[in-house]
């Protein structure tokens, strides 16, 4: 929704893009138009086609991936969109060394940027550490993986936590990932991003994220977020970026280290991050930058002031599921924290000053946050009953 209403406020009209016909953006007043296409899990081609279409038409000036499945089929077929569009995503090419976890580990040590020790799950001999399990590929299809049939696009599996000391049972975890995932030393420490938006390899404009909560106690997708201004995460990001002469949106992922203050990477997110709320709230307006770029105009960035520091957004709907895993005691290796603390430090943090913004909710435009809101409650009852 933040690249809908950014845009729309300055002037430009986006066409709105779902599977579902229920999508919280189809509501925006800022939406031009929307369409509902196949579903890329069940029909990655005839989703492809449907873009394409609309990349076909004179009033389309480019597209914008907000999911692994739609830079993945953007990039797939890039040489058809670009007949008709700008195309700023990445080559196939350049995709496929960031969707291979494995692969991007070896790429990011040529880089100089401090990586966890990483193998096959099938290839580790050794049960003496701590150890995550998760899979090799940021999607499972079939170029990653020629098991899957060519029109699907699947979940490469949820994150396993194998504990030091015992071996794991390697076979039934392949099976349930449906591929042989990677094996990552745990790296304990706090999550950080380096955002970005390149353009042939150079850096349009750039913004950091410290990770305060996650989807879980453990960690995983951001649901309360700040900007910080770290110069060793700045390096960190940008070296990996411009080794992979980089071209679109990125969101390189780190934990930085307790012990060194090292800033390890994780993995990178080829396309709009979750978290776009909290920078274009922070004054970075990476939608805009996009829509300049691809259309060949100038950005302005200030180079000593880019964005505000400590300016915090909330996904409202990830607090309850953080809220839900410190319930839930779930497998990880960090103890979770008491409900009274979580409780305590949610209720503080949405009345801390710069830090009580909730993600997709605007008063000039609330019916996306309203749609959103139903959509969540009726998934839940269809679970219930």
């Amino acid at each position: 929704m933040s690249f809908v209403r950014s845009l729309g406020r300055h002037g430009v009209r986006p066409i709105t893009v779902s599977e579902r016909p229920t999508a919280s953006g189809f509501s925006s007043r800022y939406s031009a138009e929307s369409h509902v296409v196949p579903d890329p899990a069940e029909d990655l081609r005839g989703y492809e086609d449907a873009l394409l279409s609309l990349a076909e038409r004179p009033d389309v000036r480019t597209l914008v991936p907000m999911r692994e499945a739609d830079v993945f089929a953007l990039a797939r077929r890039r040489e058809a969109f670009a007949e008709h569009v700008s195309t700023l995503w990445p080559s196939f090419e350049q995709l496929r060394a960031v969707h291979d976890r494995r692969r991007l580990v070896d790429i990011a040590d040529g880089a100089g940027v401090s990586t966890p020790e990483t193998q096959l799950l099938s290839e580790v001999d050794d049960w003496s550490e701590n150890r995550i399990a998760k899979g090799r590929y940021a999607v499972l299809t079939h170029e990653y993986e020629p098991s899957v049939p060519p029109r699907k696009l699947l979940d490469s599996g949820s994150t396993r936590y194998l504990e030091a000391g015992t071996e794991p049972d390697v076979g039934s975890i392949r099976g349930e990932m449906r591929h042989d995932p990677i094996a990552q030393e745990f790296v304990d420490g706090n999550e950080y991003a380096l955002w970005a938006l390149y353009d042939d390899g150079e850096p349009v404009a750039t913004c950091q994220k410290h990770q305060l909560r996650g989807w879980s106690y453990a960690g995983g997708t951001s649901v309360y977020r700040r900007t910080v201004r770290i110069p060793e995460l700045e390096r960190a990001g940008c070296a990996l970026l411009d080794e992979l002469d980089w071209h679109g949106f990125a969101s390189v992922q780190f934990k930085r280290d307790v012990d060194s203050g090292e800033f390890t990477l994780m993995e990178i997110n080829p396309r709009v991050w979750v978290s776009l709320p909290c920078s274009v709230r922070a004054g970075a307006d990476f939608p805009l930058y996009f829509w300049q770029t691809a259309n060949g105009e100038p950005v302005s960035v200030d180079a000593e002031e880019p964005y505000e520091e400590d300016v915090a957004t909330h996904l409202l709907r990830g607090e309850i599921a953080h809220l839900t895993s410190v319930l839930a005691d779930g497998e990880s290796f960090v103890d979770p924290p008491t409900l009274t603390t979580t409780v305590t430090e949610m209720a503080k943090s949405m009345y801390r000053p710069r830090h009580r913004n909730i993600d997709y909710f605007s008063a000039d435009d609330p019916m996306p946050f309203v749609r959103g809101a139903l959509n969540v409650s009726l998934g839940q009852m269809k679970k219930a009953l």
